[in-house]
């Protein structure tokens, strides 16, 4: 439960809010209910594929097994681009909570740059780390709202509650809920752990409705206060809206912004800490199967990682966050993983009766939802996804007709 805690609870509780309203405006809830209930059906259905196959590779096992390898491969490769593209936000959001506008690449290549030197040592978020990292985080928020809430409730909002202009309808919420969508993605971690807990056809399904029980009320009460107290129009012109919450509530120079600053960095940090190396062992399975060069499929003889991928990826995610911002880094990752999500649940609808542990309208649930949202994530985001998705499958059909 603590790791599905602390995969979620990363860079998207402080800084995808922000996005989200900018297209939802006032019904920004709605679109994080949206979110959630399809995040829901896409964990229900990863954790009911996990324990029938208790492997590590997650979804790329599973659409291997169930459907074939090319859809296995296209949730491998859509969880590979969208993961990379999530390195990258959680490495802007520790920048946007540290330093002035004019430093923030900088210090996010900086900061990318020293996780991988860590992961590459074979350093990598311990079940113990996680659980120290959960609690800090976790308690830092609670103060943050807590204050917030007495502070500001019955205060008008910043903006005076006006909703922005063009925004609502559904197709801002549907792009708002593919956005909140990436504060949810982190639960996959959970389904991949079939190999490294005992039971896992009991463990996995419960760990994963824990953690929805502890992180679906969380992300409702900071929307709630969001709204309350910044308005849609505040909330969405920062990219830091819990701390601007926070200032709001106490003053820039109060303790209130740094508690909440401090809760953004330890989150962030421990996500990129474990995405760069679950990016890293996922290209490791992908090229080990020829799906990837075969060359990132190296071990280091001393360090036992798979060292060319994680720096491979560094080197990706450093040319990321130069070269985009964090608000497109966040479209383009929540692209990739529903692909992945979509995969996820058209192979648990062809399980039989006797691995099935969640009703079929989950699944289908599921799959509908992630292809609405794919496509309803913003056109700059939806462009570059669908194009490296297509590059992704012409490579392989390279590569097969090559064998052939």
């Amino acid at each position: 439960m603590f790791i599905g805690v602390g995969s979620m609870v990363g860079a998207g509780l402080f800084t995808a809010f922000a996005p989200a309203a900018a297209a939802a405006g006032s019904w920004l809830l709605v679109a994080l209910a949206l979110a959630a209930v399809i995040a829901y059906c896409n964990a229900s259905s990863s954790a009911q594929l996990a324990a029938q196959y208790p492997t590590s590779g997650g979804t790329y096992v599973y659409g291997r097994e169930r459907l074939g390898p090319w859809w296995g491969f296209v949730a491998g490769w859509g969880f590979v681009v969208g993961k990379t593209a999530s390195c990258a936000a959680m490495a802007l959001a520790v920048a946007v909570h540290v330093v002035p506008p004019v430093w923030q690449r900088p210090f996010a290549a900086a900061t990318v740059i020293a996780i991988v030197a860590v992961n590459y040592r074979g350093i990598t978020r311990t079940a113990l780390l996680t659980r120290w990292l959960v609690s800090i985080v976790l308690a830092l928020l609670a103060v943050v709202l807590t204050v917030a809430a007495v502070v500001r409730w019955d205060a008008p909002p910043v903006d005076g509650g006006l909703p922005l202009p063009g925004a609502g309808g559904v197709g801002g919420v549907l792009q708002a809920a593919a956005l909140l969508f990436f504060a949810f993605a982190g639960y996959a971690r959970v389904a991949t752990l079939g190999e490294e807990v005992l039971d896992p056809s009991r463990t996995i399904p419960r760990a994963v409705a824990l953690s929805f029980a502890v992180v679906a009320p969380l992300y409702a009460v900071t929307a709630v206060l969001l709204l309350r107290a910044l308005g849609p129009g505040a909330t969405a012109s920062t990219e830091a809206p819990v701390r601007q919450l926070a200032v709001v509530a106490q003053g820039p120079d109060g303790w209130l912004p740094w508690a909440a600053s401090a809760a953004a960095v330890v989150a962030a940090l421990g996500a990129l800490l474990a995405l760069v190396a679950g990016v890293g062992r996922t290209t490791l399975a992908m090229a080990r199967e020829g799906d990837l060069p075969r060359a990132l499929s190296a071990v280091h003889p001393r360090y036992h990682v798979p060292h060319r991928a994680e720096v491979t990826l560094g080197i990706v995610v450093v040319v990321l966050v130069l070269v985009t911002d964090l608000r497109g880094v966040i479209g383009f990752s929540s692209f990739g993983v529903l692909t992945y999500y979509a995969v996820a649940n058209a192979a648990a609808l062809t399980q039989d009766a006797t691995h099935r542990r969640y009703p079929r309208a989950l699944a289908v649930a599921g799959l509908v939802g992630c292809l609405a949202l794919a496509v309803a994530v913003p056109t700059g985001s939806l462009a570059a996804g669908a194009v490296v998705l297509v590059v992704g499958l012409l490579g392989r059909l390279v590569v097969v007709r090559g064998r052939s």
